[in-house]
């Protein structure tokens, strides 16, 4: 008898413990780590937009750069950032069903704006 107890905790527990691997129960949302730097000597203001392909818009903030963002995004689809400012833009797209954690960097100076991203945590 106790031998079926402890075999139906066993599957239990293996159900839990796979229900998010294999698309069982709610997704967790997305998220991104997104690092904005000034390479330059001079202040610059920027804008972050970040939205998803289906119109959300989860973040839209204007601040000076260095900085860090952390948004919370769907848990699925494309998700896009978009980083300006004033005569500049840079963007980083990724998909947040594939993709739990992006991590996304933008570098600007006077003449130079350079975006890199990568997917820190898969799905």
């Amino acid at each position: 008898m106790e031998r079926r107890s402890l075999l139906a905790a066993g599957a239990g527990a293996f159900t839990a413990a796979t229900a998010g691997c294999l698309g069982l129960g709610d997704a967790e949302p997305g998220r991104l780590d997104l690092t904005v730097r000034n390479d330059g000597d001079a202040p610059v203001d920027v804008a972050v937009v970040v939205g998803g392909a289906d119109g959300t818009t989860y973040a839209d903030e204007s601040d000076r750069v260095a900085r860090a963002f952390a948004v919370t995004v769907g848990e699925s689809g494309r998700h896009e950032a978009a980083v300006t400012g004033t005569d500049w833009e840079g963007r980083l797209a990724w998909d947040a069903g594939t993709c739990a954690l992006y991590d996304g960097r933008v570098a600007v100076d006077v003449e130079t704006v350079a975006g890199a991203g990568e997917c820190a945590d898969s799905r």
